[in-house]
């Protein structure tokens, strides 16, 4: 399905599931201040039940403000938690400690007997940032830190784990003070089960496919909001790549270190546009159809086209790409 509030990106969603939320835009006006209005921003929950007993949450980068060297910061006309030009006051810190402290109070203020149960560095996930910003924006001197909580929870009287990623992104001296999040979701499913769930959550995140005309737009209005308008056509084609390119780099490193459960992909035809498509290699069938819906199963006298489960129909059999 499409997202659904600009069409920014397709991605699958399993029949019967539900979702929530999608691109929003922040209005100024209501922050105090701009700097959070510069980007859209993007929370996304794809979920089993209403309740979100199993599901995939992607949340948004947000801005914050570091204090510590400011003058004003120094005299405590800021504390933490305060708004500065629209961005929340805290210290800068590592992803871990944000995860612990902003992230997961703010996604489950409810939840009770907390614990973490892993947490690990993502060094390589690190570099990619690092390196997609020294090709995009050269003159500002980021730096980044990522990781991955585990973390297990009651929540309306029900046993939880979850697994949460975040990049943190430091603006360095010239930002003078602002640092955000990239890259922030996370998976949960009851105590116990989240292993069974993690190729059905994997397949989610990684189906989605960016709309290049909203990112050429979107790329084209963040640099008119920044005040940056003197970028050529050729230039801006140029992040367009670097930024397709990324979001691979970026994947791969994810499937590496976030998911415990190894699950491999597989490189598949599509049966009406013969182009090239990942998919996960954990069924043995792959159907799909030109709405872009796709069916995996195990059965090998299964055919979704004579299901009176399901409302769709014009599947075909999407095989394994020759090599």
């Amino acid at each position: 399905m499409a997202e659904p509030n600009e069409g920014a990106f397709t991605f699958l969603v399993p029949a019967g599931w539900r979702t929530s939320g999608g691109i929003f835009r922040v209005n100024p006006t209501m922050q105090g201040g701009a700097a959070q209005s510069i980007a859209a921003k993007l929370d996304l929950s794809v979920k089993r039940d209403n309740f979100g007993t199993v599901m995939l949450r992607w949340l948004p980068d947000m801005l914050y403000f570091d204090m510590s060297r400011s003058p004003a910061g120094q005299m405590g006309l800021f504390p933490p938690g305060s708004n500065y030009n629209g961005m929340t006051v805290y210290p800068v810190m590592p992803a871990e400690e944000y995860i612990r402290q902003i992230v997961f109070p703010s996604v489950h203020p409810a939840a009770g007997q907390v614990q973490v149960t892993t947490r690990t560095k993502l060094p390589g996930l690190a570099r990619q940032y690092l390196k997609l910003a020294r090709a995009t924006q050269p003159m500002i001197d980021f730096s980044y830190d990522a990781a991955v909580v585990s973390f297990t929870y009651s929540e309306n009287g029900k046993q939880f784990e979850e697994r949460m990623l975040a990049v943190v992104e430091n603006w360095g001296q010239a930002g003078a003070g602002m640092w955000g999040n990239k890259e922030t979701f996370y998976v949960r499913a009851p105590k116990g089960r989240l292993k069974q769930w993690e190729p059905v959550l994997r397949e989610i995140r990684l189906s989605i496919i960016i709309n290049q005309k909203w990112l050429s737009e979107e790329i084209r209005g963040q640099l008119v909001r920044a005040g940056i308008m003197n970028r050529t056509l050729q230039e801006m084609q140029r992040i367009d790549r670097e930024i397709t390119a990324h979001r691979q780099q970026v994947n791969a490193e994810i499937n590496h270190d976030f998911f415990l459960t190894v699950t491999e992909q597989e490189d598949y035809i599509n049966p009406f546009t013969k182009q090239v498509e990942t998919g996960s290699n954990q069924w043995r069938f792959r159907w799909e159809n030109n709405q872009g819906d796709v069916i995996y199963t195990n059965q090998e006298d299964y055919n979704p086209n004579t299901d009176m489960h399901l409302n769709l129909n014009g599947f075909k059999l999407s095989r394994i790409r020759k090599r």
